[in-house]
């Protein structure tokens, strides 16, 4: 009763607006995983069809589609987590003005930390490039992509270091703040986690363990064969895009 009653009241000043701006939301934080997930899964399939080549010829077109897939992730992947964190912050500033609160951000700190070992791991693939340059007898080409990634490396490792900083300090305010408050009241014209579609999280759990079993082949912890590689990467980049959260 009480369900039906609020559904048919109108909705106060600002509800559709915060409505509006959590899709967005969300749409963004899709754009962020997709590129994540897409990212990570062509940069592993192409460096284990590399690592399997048997001659320069057949390695040289591998490392060059490695190094413009590693070049084109750096700058999706931040682009969409900037977009993101910028539609989030929206959010919780009109929440606050409206209920003098915010969600609950329980959860953000373990994604950000999340998303900061997906980083790290897209690097780690990234400085292996020059390696398959060298397979493919490029070595002038090879070593310097070898000092390109060695300057990226120290600035990978500096800006980790004042991430983590941050973010420890920001998970401590995020754990004050919700031992200090009750968390927001919610929002009953918001339809909430609980009424989007469950196919979502399947698919995007099918996206992560075939994003985790390419990772496992790049890292030699399994030799599936040619086919199922392709599989793999079929399967994490269409559980990426079909799903529609």
């Amino acid at each position: 009763m009480t369900v039906m009653l609020l559904t048919e009241m109108a909705p106060p000043p600002g509800a559709q607006e915060v409505a509006g701006l959590r899709a967005r939301a969300r749409t963004a934080r899709r754009g962020a995983l997709v590129a994540l997930s897409a990212s990570i899964a062509l940069l592993t399939t192409v460096q284990v069809l590399a690592d399997r080549a048997s001659t320069r010829e057949q390695t040289l077109p591998l490392a060059v589609l490695s190094l413009a897939v590693f070049a084109a992730a750096l700058p999706a992947l931040a682009i969409t987590q900037y977009v993101w964190g910028v539609r989030a912050r929206r959010v919780r500033r009109r929440e606050r003005e409206l209920y003098a609160d915010a969600r609950s951000g329980a959860s953000r700190p373990l994604t950000r930390l999340a998303f900061a070992c997906c980083w790290a791991v897209t690097l780690l693939l990234g400085w292996t490039v020059p390696r398959f340059f060298r397979q493919a007898a490029h070595y002038a080409f090879a070593d310097v992509l070898s000092r390109a990634a060695e300057a990226l490396s120290l600035i990978s490792v500096a800006a980790g270091v004042l991430f983590l900083l941050w973010w420890a300090r920001d998970a401590v305010g995020t754990v004050a703040r919700a031992l200090r408050s009750g968390g927001s009241p919610g929002d009953p014209w918001d339809p909430g986690r609980g009424a989007r579609p469950r196919e979502g999280a399947v698919l995007w759990t099918g996206a992560a363990m075939a994003v985790a079993a390419l990772l496992g082949a790049r890292a030699h912890l399994w030799e599936p064969a040619v086919g199922v590689v392709y599989a793999l990467l079929t399967v994490a980049l269409v559980c990426g895009v079909v799903t529609d959260e």
